[in-house]
């Protein structure tokens, strides 16, 4: 026999089973409850998600900020440095060969 609509058998009725009423509403809170449990488990891995990328940022900005300080540290040393050179009178060091030679310096009491 040849139908002439081949979607007329497709409904929500045709998947049912005759006879199946008992089993079927265990079947259906079996499902219902399974449903439930998969949402709470990826409600809750999608916070411990959103905690984790939290704590990452957190972490990073501490990181970046300790990273300044110690940048900063860097740059005021370089500082004193050369304001000590030049409180001593050395205007310029430059390496020749194997020894440092200073221009501009002046022994006191000459």
């Amino acid at each position: 026999m040849i139908q002439s609509d081949p979607m007329a058998q497709i409904s929500f009725s045709s998947r049912r089973r005759a006879g199946g009423g008992f089993v079927a509403t265990f079947m259906w809170l079996g499902g219902l409850i399974a449903t439930a449990v998969a949402v709470t488990v990826g409600a809750v891995l999608a916070v411990l998600t959103a905690a984790a990328v939290a704590m990452l940022a957190v972490i990073g900005g501490v990181v970046l900020f300790f990273a300044g300080f110690a940048l900063r540290a860097r740059r005021n040393r370089q500082m004193r440095q050369a304001q000590k050179a030049a409180d001593e009178g050395v205007i310029d060091a430059q390496k020749v060969g194997d020894t440092w030679v200073a221009y501009g310096w002046e022994r006191e009491g000459r």
